[in-house]
């Protein structure tokens, strides 16, 4: 069944067209630094906070900054984990997703079973995600032994977008990875849209309302913005994004 997050999330999709979400990386930050970043980011208009990482390992320490976030900003806070090791049961819910390209069973099913018993245990609200590595992948590319989809064949992008539907999933995020230097094309973006019903996220090295607008226009429901905010000016450059793809389909 949809939950409150979920609802609230298709909501603003059907009022804005496009939405933003903020992903912090927990490695490495503290509760301070992650609970200012994500002010910054709410003050944007990004329309949740997502928490994760592919390489975080130190639960205690993903579990206090989503604590601190969840103290201070007004907009749920979305668990976006690359393991087990990625619960906190003090989020409001979780992208409980499946690697589909990953060459690793263990990134397709069996961390998603390892980590079913505390999402339920926690209470977390699950949002079924398939999860697809775009090129390169940067670091979950390389974790999750993900063959990525070549930019030049968006076809297959689609093929596994649409068996995840198939499968229950009501999400689909195409991922080009944190920190590498080119986004998902909109190329890609267009096929999937074409034929997924779901709700459609693309995230990885957006960093310009142009780029933003070129997705938007493609067909994504949600843009995941996360390596933006290492930078310590991005609240102009977010806003331009938040503003630039709002309404543009």
């Amino acid at each position: 069944m949809m939950g409150k997050v979920e609802k609230y999330l298709k909501e603003e999709i059907s009022k804005d067209g496009t939405i933003s979400l903020a992903l912090i990386d927990s490695e490495n930050l503290s509760p301070k630094t992650a609970t200012s970043i994500a002010l910054k980011a709410e003050s944007c208009g990004v329309k949740s906070i997502l928490v994760g990482g592919s390489t975080a390992i130190d639960q205690l320490e993903l579990d206090n900054i989503v604590k601190a976030i969840k103290k201070n900003v007004k907009i749920p806070v979305i668990l976006f984990p690359g393991n087990v090791t990625g619960i906190s049961p003090n989020a409001d819910a979780i992208f409980f997703s499946s690697l589909m390209n990953s060459d690793n069973p263990y990134f397709i099913t069996e961390a998603q079973a390892l980590g079913a018993i505390l999402v339920k245990k926690y209470g977390l609200e699950s949002i079924p995600m398939g999860y697809i590595v775009i090129g390169e992948g940067g670091a979950i590319g390389f974790v999750g032994r993900a063959r990525g989809i070549p930019s030049n064949k968006p076809e297959l992008a689609a093929m596994y977008a649409l068996a995840a539907e198939y499968m229950g999933m009501r999400f689909v995020y195409l991922e080009a990875g944190s920190g590498v230097t080119s986004h998902v094309s909109s190329s890609i973006v267009a096929k999937v849209r074409k034929v997924f019903n779901g709700t459609l996220i693309v995230g990885g090295g957006i960093r310009k309302m142009e780029d933003g607008i070129k997705i938007a226009k493609a067909g994504a429901d949600i843009i995941v913005v996360g390596t933006l905010l290492s930078d310590k000016n991005f609240v102009l450059k977010l806003k331009e994004i938040v503003k630039g793809i709002k309404n543009v389909r």
